[in-house]
């Protein structure tokens, strides 16, 4: 799947996402002009209706951002808010949408991802090193690994047998902060403990899905690890693309990453 339509994917569900709201709003008006309900009951539906259209409203000018904001590649900062509220509330949505129409969830949360990369993209950033923190998943270490660098990569014997080595010449080469997690509550705790200005993360598309909610309003920009053994057991990434996304966070030329 292209860039472009893993974009066009995650936009389009929300779209529907957001038709389906209306749909919602039009049943509710629907029974609140009928005859059979009470003065108290129709008023009840009218409140109702009302704050289903203000929240419709809100999230069609997200996705109306969203769209803008991929298709110029410059930030619209007066939309951002509703962005983020459009996607929060129409993702689950749009998960349930996309499996009704045969889609994988693993596809969605992809098209997620290259939508909030695109959106953070869209941004310009001049971090200094330790405002940026460098986030692992602990599979992309060799599963028969002696040594364990979970709390500590220092421990890293740089044989060369996994990624991590690679990974660990990029926080020494430009200084950042790295992290390695086991699963989201370790994860979290290094954003707390780390309190960075922005995350380079890798990671699956369902914990890099889960991850970028999490540590919103923390940029995250997600690259996503190839898993030829399966999930969670010796695990890759494409160490340029991590590299360039650190380098975008720094002040680097943007180039494309997801």
């Amino acid at each position: 799947m292209t860039g472009g339509t893993k974009k066009r994917l995650f936009i389009g569900l929300l779209g529907l996402s957001l038709l389906s709201g209306a749909a919602l709003i039009l049943g509710v008006w629907y029974l609140a002009v009928t005859p059979l309900h009470s003065v108290f009951g129709r008023l009840l539906f009218w409140l109702l209706v009302g704050a289903l259209a203000g929240v419709s409203l809100i999230t069609a000018l997200g996705i109306g951002g969203i769209v803008l904001t991929i298709w110029s590649a410059h930030r619209f900062l007066a939309l951002e808010g509703s962005a983020r509220v459009a996607i929060n509330l129409l993702f689950p949505l749009a998960l349930v949408i996309g499996r009704l129409l045969g889609r994988r969830p693993e596809e969605i949360k992809q098209s997620f991802i290259a939508v909030n990369n695109q959106m953070i993209r869209s941004r310009r950033f001049q971090l200094s090193p330790g405002q940026l923190l460098l986030l692992l998943p602990h599979c992309l270490q060799w599963s028969l690994c002696p040594h364990k660098i979970t709390i500590n990569t220092g421990n890293c014997h740089r044989c060369g047998k996994c990624p991590v080595s690679d990974l660990i010449g990029l926080r020494e080469k430009y200084g950042v902060t790295l992290g390695m997690a086991t699963g989201g509550t370790l994860a979290r705790r290094h954003v707390k403990q780390y309190r960075p200005r922005a995350i380079v993360a890798v990671a699956c598309e369902r914990d890099l899905t889960s991850g970028i909610q999490d540590a919103n309003p923390i940029p995250v920009l997600g690259v996503t690890n190839d898993r030829p053994n399966g999930p969670c057991l010796d695990t890759l990434v494409a160490v340029d693309r991590v590299e360039e996304a650190i380098r975008f966070f720094l002040g680097g030329a943007p180039g494309e990453v997801g």
